[in-house]
């Protein structure tokens, strides 16, 4: 392969292109595996709570995973997980040597529109119309969404297209020496 092995954390609020984002990158960087927390909660937390106990149980999971692949199968991955609060992303950056954070941001208002279009496999539908239900704990809304101090990436989805995105987490890689440019 050649090339080293890392990991990044793609976050943002619910509905911000995250995933749109990370299949992009996915298509560009040869041999990634993405970790894409809608998909693995399914089976760590078939019916989600969404509490911050259950949220501190999933995410430790979800970094064990990442972990394994970057240091034991030698697998770059890319986490894709709105990880409300730093600590979840922190933990992360502790255990995996080569680890990035690159944040998608996007407005609010701009997530609630997209995220009642959105057809995204795995994502529950319908997060931000949940947020006036009693109980409800929808980060940037009913729980707080704590974003990166300092990431190494900063995408604006209200602006840039998922292609320029993709190429603006393409390039950071590419220029931290974790991958070659693809084509």
């Amino acid at each position: 392969m050649g090339e080293m092995t890392w990991a990044i954390w793609v976050t943002g609020l619910p509905g911000s292109g995250k995933t749109s984002i990370t299949r992009k990158v996915q298509d560009m960087v040869a041999d990634v595996k993405v970790l894409e927390l809608d998909e693995i909660r399914r089976f760590i937390t078939p019916k989600p709570t969404y509490s911050e106990a259950e949220r501190e149980i999933v995410y430790a999971s979800l970094v064990y995973m990442a972990k394994l692949l970057v240091l034991e199968c030698n697998k770059p991955v890319i986490i894709d997980a709105t990880a409300n609060r730093r600590r979840y992303r922190d933990r992360a950056r502790a255990s995996i040597p080569n680890f990035a954070e690159v944040y998608v941001k996007c407005s609010l208002e701009t997530c609630m529109v997209r995220e009642r279009t959105r057809t995204a496999v795995h994502a529950p539908h319908g997060i931000y119309q949940h947020a006036a239900e009693r109980g409800a704990t929808v980060p940037g809304v009913n729980v707080p969404y704590e974003e990166p101090q300092n990431p190494e990436v900063i995408v604006d989805s209200e602006i840039m297209s998922v292609e320029e995105c993709a190429a603006r987490i393409e390039e950071f890689l590419v220029n931290r020496g974790w991958i070659k440019k693809s084509g």
